[in-house]
């Protein structure tokens, strides 16, 4: 039973730390999106549909996004090329930035054929 109490005080503490680890900062993040700009778009809205749009976006999922660039789960020669240097931080301050900004994210609705 004590041993149960620990092991959940311990998941608890691990968890919180990793979420106030990944807090981000959105002056930091608007500084360090600079290189991003050249196919993001400086708004993070790309005009060109090679490139997603990044303003608007959920902030977990540019996080992650980047982590697995780093990693390499996601492959793009170019992305790996920018991530593989990021600390979590930068990558918090980045994903905080973007969500933050207005976005323009659209569905498959306005791309579908014959609509």
């Amino acid at each position: 039973m004590m041993m149960n109490r620990s092991l959940a005080m311990l998941a608890f503490a691990l968890a919180f730390s990793s979420t106030a680890a990944a807090t981000g900062n959105v002056d930091a993040g608007k500084t360090k999106s600079a290189p991003c700009a050249a196919c993001h778009g400086v708004d993070g809205n790309s005009t060109d549909p090679q490139y997603p749009r990044l303003a608007g976006q959920y902030r977990d999922y540019l996080e992650q996004s980047l982590k697995e660039y780093r990693l390499g789960k996601r492959q793009n020669a170019i992305m790996a090329g920018f991530a593989k240097s990021l600390s979590d931080q930068y990558i918090a301050d980045l994903a905080v930035y973007f969500a933050n900004l207005p976005g323009k994210l659209d569905d498959l609705h306005t791309r579908l054929q014959g609509d």
